[in-house]
């Protein structure tokens, strides 16, 4: 359908566009609004808020903490130690005469194992591994001079002098040093000790660390030293009195 040139009536063919004010009109209004919702961030900024204040709070609390302004709090389940020993009893004293010539050190390591036969490691076994360290003297005892042990020459420069040969004191087991490497046991060993453990289990491998010591002391010379130690003693001791010659010997008891 043709359309004529003096009608401005829209037409369906012919729609109506806006010309002239109308178009100044629609550039001059605010653009719409965009369908698309933008997201809040309100709830954001406020976690943002708890956590610097948090923040805020620790340092100030850990400040004031080490200026020491705030008591110190104890933990409730802080393990406590309580000593209820009795008073120290002394049962004796006893007088002593010995020169301590020497003293060995040693370290001994003792494997002890129980166990049964035709039973499983796992359900009956016990082995401990225990290093210990110990101290023995080599000492004279001066109580023992015979009368007539000491015997001057007639000029009065020489001196013999008779001594009890050297012995060996007990052995001086050193908790401090000593102490259980390894320890290994059964089942029904772990559930021995939760119904009724023994208190003295370890004395076994203390008892044997201390045989081994005395054992190696017996054979590690002490007693050779102790010897050379106390004449070198008395020889500059009585060489100091003015005997120009000492003479000690060891006598066997």
């Amino acid at each position: 359908m043709a359309r004529d040139a003096d009608s401005n009536e829209p037409t369906r063919e012919f729609p109506g566009y806006p010309t002239g004010e109308a178009l100044k009109g629609r550039s001059d209004a605010p653009p719409e609004a965009s369908a698309t919702p933008v997201p809040a961030t309100r709830p954001a900024r406020g976690l943002l808020w708890v956590l610097g204040a948090a923040a805020i709070a620790v340092v100030v609390l850990l400040g004031v903490q080490t200026s020491g302004l705030l008591p110190n709090f104890r933990n409730p389940f802080a393990e406590e130690r309580t000593d209820r020993s009795q008073p120290t009893l002394l049962k004796s004293i006893q007088d002593l005469s010995r020169y301590v010539a020497a003293e060995g050190n040693f370290q001994v390591v003792v494997d002890l194992q129980k166990d049964r036969q035709y039973v499983p490691e796992f359900l009956l076994n016990e082995r401990t591994l225990f290093v210990g360290a110990g101290s023995v003297e080599a000492y004279v005892d001066f109580s023992k001079i015979s009368d007539g042990a000491i015997v001057e020459s007639a000029d009065g420069k020489s001196v013999e002098v008779k001594l009890p040969a050297p012995q060996l004191g007990e052995t001086n087991l050193d908790l401090e040093k000593s102490y259980v490497f390894a320890e290994r046991r059964g089942l029904l060993n772990r559930l021995g000790e939760v119904f009724g453990g023994d208190p003295n289990r370890q004395q076994e491998v203390y008892r044997l660390a201390e045989d081994r010591i005395t054992a190696a002391a017996r054979d590690s010379g002490l007693g050779a030293r102790a010897e050379e130690n106390t004449r070198k003693m008395l020889e500059g001791l009585l060489g100091s009195l003015g005997y120009e010659r000492v003479t000690i010997t060891y006598v066997t008891p």
